[in-house]
């Protein structure tokens, strides 16, 4: 019965997580959360062991995802490059710090993030400018999909530090860093939310096998559950890439808003009794 559920919830976070460019971690870290709370089949899930469980699942989602996305030319791999600078060590530092958090603290510090998160999406963004020119510190770039070309403007040193910052929280909670890199790059970049999506998974590819590397050194693993939930990313990573490019650019940024809402609330409750 375990086995099934478990493959459930990896296609289930799967799916939102490449249609998202979330990686699929702040949907799995919850539920099994929930699980490891009032089930007692999963009383082995505890908040350590989840966050290197959902890391390592991560891997397969945005290998699956990645390679959907490359087929239809949506990933800018430059940027993607310039992100994981500092995204990569970041991870391995929140990978770390994960071992002194207690299960109360990471309930209510996860929501929190979440809830921040969710705002972000709620700023009136300006629509980018292919005026702005790209000085020493920043790069502009143009990208083209779908018969169209859109142009935007990245700072490196932004780039770096906010990296940095997502890299940190995506060892510590295990979420991937797309909760956090989508909306930055959509809302301070001036991203497409398709290029932003699929940018984000390429990304999450490099962190998560960082992330997991060190769960793993730290012993954070419980191998005779992790592969229940491998087949399910797989095939959600996919399936979300491709219902991805069915979606409008405004109808992925709301279903972002509505979900980081929910999920954020839930956490800060469970957090909070």
């Amino acid at each position: 019965m375990v086995f099934i559920i478990c493959i459930l919830i990896g296609l289930f976070t799967a799916f939102i997580g490449a249609l998202m460019g979330l990686g699929g971690g702040i949907i799995l870290v919850p539920i099994l959360l929930f699980l490891y709370q009032f089930s007692e089949a999963f009383a082995w899930a505890t908040p350590q062991t989840i966050v290197g469980i959902s890391l390592v699942v991560m891997i397969f989602t945005a290998l699956s995802s990645t390679i959907a996305y490359y087929k239809t030319g949506r990933v800018d791999y430059k940027t993607g490059l310039l992100f994981l600078s500092g995204s990569i060590p970041g991870s391995m530092f929140g990978s770390w710090l994960n071992q002194f958090i207690n299960a109360d603290d990471f309930l209510l510090y996860f929501g929190m993030v979440t809830i921040v998160i969710s705002m972000l999406f709620f700023i009136k963004r300006k629509p980018p400018s292919i005026e702005i020119m790209g000085g020493i510190n920043k790069r502009m770039r143009s990208f083209h999909v779908d018969g169209k070309t859109y142009h935007y403007t990245v700072s490196i040193w932004l780039a770096f530090l906010l990296s940095l910052f997502v890299g940190t929280l995506s060892g510590l909670f295990g979420i991937g860093g797309g909760s956090i890199m989508v909306p930055a790059m959509i809302l301070l970049f001036g991203f497409p939310a398709h290029i932003a999506t699929a940018t984000s998974m390429f990304m999450i590819l490099f962190v998560s096998i960082i992330g997991a590397s060190t769960h793993i050194a730290l012993g954070h693993i419980a191998w005779e559950y992790v592969f229940f939930f491998i087949p399910g990313a797989w095939f959600g990573g996919k399936l979300g890439a491709m219902v991805n490019q069915r979606l409008t650019g405004k109808t992925l940024e709301w279903i972002l808003r509505i979900m980081l809402v929910f999920i954020g609330m839930r956490m800060i409750i469970q957090g909070l009794s």
